[in-house]
């Protein structure tokens, strides 16, 4: 993805917090091949360390991340600071399970939410 009108509509859609990085998953619809972004912020480093995160990020999706990601749906991926000095292969494993929850949850065999409910308060 390369617009910023892409990127916008992605954020549209289904929202993976992490301690690492924050990924936005949104279904375009069209059953073609899966595409992502990448964004590092000013608010990390200097143009060195924005980059370096990129191409860590990049390269963690290329050998073996991608295999994850759903068919039809756009991914942004929104970077933070300690993915600098994370390992490589946290990287690669957190990317993997942030986008095969995308696609479980695209597939419909999503596992029940374990979340606590919301309850109301007495008044």
């Amino acid at each position: 993805m390369r617009k910023r009108a892409e990127f916008l509509a992605a954020r549209g859609g289904k929202r993976l917090q992490g301690p690492h990085f924050l990924v936005e998953a949104r279904d375009r619809g069209d059953g073609e091949a899966p595409r992502f972004g990448l964004t590092v912020t000013k608010k990390i480093g200097n143009a060195v360390v924005r980059n370096r995160i990129r191409r860590r990020l990049r390269e963690a999706i290329r050998t073996g991340a991608a295999d994850g990601m759903a068919e039809g749906y756009d991914y942004v991926v929104v970077a933070r600071r300690d993915l600098l000095d994370l390992p490589f292969e946290t990287i690669r494993a957190e990317l993997a399970r942030r986008f095969s929850r995308v696609r479980a949850r695209a597939d419909g065999d999503s596992a029940p939410d374990t979340r606590p409910k919301d309850r109301a308060r007495a008044v």
